[in-house]
């Protein structure tokens, strides 16, 4: 647990918070409601908290379960990548966690401002950044997806999860945020680009490099 703090202070505060607050509202309806993203609020100037707070609460055990297990095999690793390319690393990884958790709404808010029926809550936008940002460094590191019964490179399954989350959004009505994935995806490209441009360069070698 101490090389934990040590090594990755930012993102074992996010884990062990989310994990809190998400068992804490599950308990307490008053905060689970009051915590939900709400657009039709958010889009008239109400309840702007929930969309800091929307990215720390889950629908179930299920829910919180399959973020928190992503959360911890790259959110981790990730916040080191960060910490060892920049003395504001750890900051850095703060911020495109929160940044990101806002930003994955964004479009769920404008597509949705006159649904007074509609909520969003979890953190799988932030989430989703954290995973596309660790494909950037390591997009040919092997990932295990169900139900593919191989591993595959991270690469490939970042454009599958795009292209699915795409024609899910439009199509599904499964009411999972797909657009809050796409975007959150996107977004952490975006400010990992931002905070490390060479990044990008690095991805594109390491790919013809691989091939």
């Amino acid at each position: 647990m101490e090389s934990f703090i040590t090594d990755t202070p930012v993102a074992t505060i996010i884990f062990i918070f989310t994990i809190i607050t998400s068992l804490y509202a599950f308990s307490n309806e008053t905060v689970y409601g009051k915590f939900m993203l709400h657009p039709y609020s958010v889009s008239r100037g109400q309840r702007l908290y929930s969309l800091i707070t929307s990215g720390l609460i889950h629908k179930d055990w299920a829910h919180l379960l399959v973020n928190m297990l992503s959360y911890y095999f790259f959110a981790f690793p990730l916040e080191k990548t960060f910490a060892s390319l920049s003395s504001w690393g750890h900051v850095q990884f703060g911020i495109l966690y929160l940044v990101s958790i806002i930003l994955s709404d964004i479009t769920s808010i404008m597509k949705h401002k006159d649904h007074f029926w509609f909520n969003s809550l979890g953190a799988s936008g932030a989430v989703c950044a954290v995973v596309f940002s660790y494909i950037l460094f390591y997009p040919l590191n092997k990932m295990i997806i169900l139900p593919i019964p191989f591993p595959i490179p991270a690469v490939i399954y970042g454009f599958l999860f795009l292209a699915y989350c795409w024609y899910a959004a439009r199509n599904s009505r499964d009411a999972i945020n797909h657009d809050a994935h796409f975007y959150g995806a996107l977004t952490g490209v975006l400010l990992t680009i931002i905070f490390f441009p060479d990044v990008a360069g690095y991805f594109i070698n390491t790919l013809k490099g691989g091939i």
